[in-house]
């Protein structure tokens, strides 16, 4: 038995946050212990046992089919996210031990990209939110304060993760930053659920947790939110205020990398805002 399973801990966590009213089940006047829904309660509203549904939480060997799963995430109301996130902890706790990944590198071809690119903020990043690769205007949008080859060497390589919630310009750059610390955190779940035997990534885990008591608050809600496309306010030393646009696509050829890009509204003071960055630490105009 593993009660600290990461699929028993999300069950959990998101079992915590419903209360009877909110899935119409009446009280009965009863006083609880804890907060939520009882385990009782999920598996009747799921159409599963008691028995089953708490075997699965205490991680004993369940085999959950699709349907199963789905129907416990409709019981505990889950977003979109997070019953992807459901599917993949199920998937993932019957995985061997991986190999150990190879050092990552961003390919040639994805470097010529992104000096192609240099009209646009752009980086690459790995499988930890590592940076591999960026631009010169990627590097003075969002960590002009490092050293521009800092991710040429596996050893000085930023993690993204790491300056949101350890770096104080990086904090400062963000106007809303306990906006983009969730959706760290939330990205952060997704992929310790991919890969939960990843040794670097569960250092990285410990090392935020054992630093920064607001990433440890975050951590144990369980949220669950892909990095996909996000709006962000920031506030850069060099140009000021601007609001940019994040999008990461997935590379083919290396499908634990992502390319990353910022860009403005065209004609918008955002833009001009980049122009000017752009020019300023020497990228092409």
């Amino acid at each position: 038995m593993d009660r600290r399973s990461p699929l028993g801990e999300f069950l959990r966590a998101r079992r915590a946050r419903l209360s009877p009213d909110d899935v119409g089940l009446p009280r009965y006047g009863d006083r609880r212990r804890v907060p939520g829904l009882r385990r009782e309660e999920v598996a009747m509203l799921a159409g599963v046992s008691a028995g089953y549904y708490t075997r699965l939480e205490q991680g004993q060997p369940v085999n959950a089919s699709a349907e199963v799963l789905d129907a416990i995430a409709t019981a505990l109301r889950l977003t979109r996210a997070e019953r992807e996130h459901l599917h993949v902890l199920s998937t993932t706790r019957h995985r061997a031990r991986p190999a150990t990944p190879r050092t990552e590198h961003a390919s040639a071809d994805l470097r010529a990209l992104l000096t192609t690119m240099d009209h646009v903020p752009a980086l690459v990043v790995g499988r930890r939110n590592d940076v591999l690769a960026w631009n010169a205007a990627g590097h003075a949008l969002l960590a002009g304060h490092l050293d521009p080859a800092s991710p040429d060497g596996p050893d000085t390589r930023p993690n993204l993760s790491r300056l949101v919630f350890l770096d104080a310009p990086t904090r400062a750059l963000y106007r809303d930053w306990p906006a983009k610390a969730r959706a760290v955190v939330g990205n952060l779940r997704n992929l310790t659920a991919r890969d939960p035997k990843d040794a670097r990534l569960a250092a990285l885990l410990g090392e935020l947790r054992n630093r920064s008591p607001e990433f440890t608050a975050l951590w144990d809600e369980h949220t669950v939110d892909p990095c996909g496309r996000d709006v962000h306010a920031l506030a850069h030393p060099v140009v000021g205020d601007l609001t940019v646009t994040q999008q990461a696509f997935r590379v083919p050829q290396e499908p634990h990398q992502s390319l990353v890009t910022l860009t403005a509204e065209p004609g918008s003071p955002s833009a001009a805002a980049l122009t000017t960055l752009r020019r300023t630490c020497g990228a092409v105009p």
